[in-house]
């Protein structure tokens, strides 16, 4: 194989990985799992530190977590219906590591505006139908009944490289999943609340939990996996 053979190929493998938001109920073998993550240890890493942590779900386990965020986005959505009626009804405040739901910056939120215009509109969602909103985002905080969910903590003592090289190491997952035929999603909600990865894993001291990943085989049938959010040019700077 040429050099440039390679290169396409490389090329052909990027650009078929997209976020996958509909699983077949299949599971993923256990030695193609390990070699994944082997192949995931292979991303850079600042000063070779790798000051990230990766926590893996299946089966029985994944089957809780869904369960339990499903619970906790429920009773969120309760109580903020509840409000509408009694002012007096307190909130739940997530107990996660970094704030989720922030307003997006002016200068990028037209790119958030315009996916989540194709996401809704794939569902069948219009903009002031909050039932069907909250419909949709319950499939975020189940990791869209994916086989594996993962969830990645970054050492807080070492940001901002600890999140970049987090984002390294999962892109590297990411596509070797890909040249498996195995698809993936980085659902960053998950991270909305520590409570439920708190009862499942030992999380070491210093550890902040940054976002969470969906691995499994996308359901061919399921329309939102036909989606594909644009892919705009890199922005290179202007030299002085």
């Amino acid at each position: 194989m040429t050099l440039n053979e390679e290169t396409i190929d490389f090329s052909s493998l990027t650009a078929s990985r997209r976020s996958t938001r509909a699983f077949a109920e299949r599971e993923i073998p256990a030695d193609v799992l390990d070699a994944i993550l082997a192949d995931a240890t292979t991303a850079p890493s600042w000063s070779n530190t790798r000051a990230f942590r990766v926590a893996i779900a299946t089966g029985e386990r994944a089957a809780r977590l869904r369960q339990h965020y499903g619970r906790l986005f429920d009773e969120e959505i309760a109580a903020h219906a509840r409000k509408t009626e009694d002012p007096n009804v307190e909130i739940p405040i997530p107990d996660g590591d970094y704030p989720v739901r922030k307003r997006y910056p002016d200068e990028v939120r037209p790119a958030q505006i315009e996916v989540a215009k194709l996401l809704y509109g794939t569902y069948g969602v219009e903009r002031g139908d909050i039932e069907g909103r909250n419909r949709v985002n319950r499939r975020n905080v189940t990791a869209f009944d994916a086989p594996v969910m993962g969830f990645v903590f970054v050492h807080e003592d070492m940001l901002p490289w600890s999140a970049m090289d987090a984002g390294l190491m999962l892109q590297t997952l990411f596509l070797s999943a890909k040249s498996r035929g195995v698809d993936s999603c980085p659902v960053g909600i998950l991270a909305t609340w520590r409570e439920p990865v708190e009862a499942e894993f030992e999380i070491p001291e210093g550890y902040r939990f940054i976002t969470g990943f969906a691995l499994g085989y996308a359901d061919p049938e399921a329309p939102i996996n036909a989606m594909e959010a644009p892919r705009p040019p890199i922005q290179l700077l202007e030299g002085k």
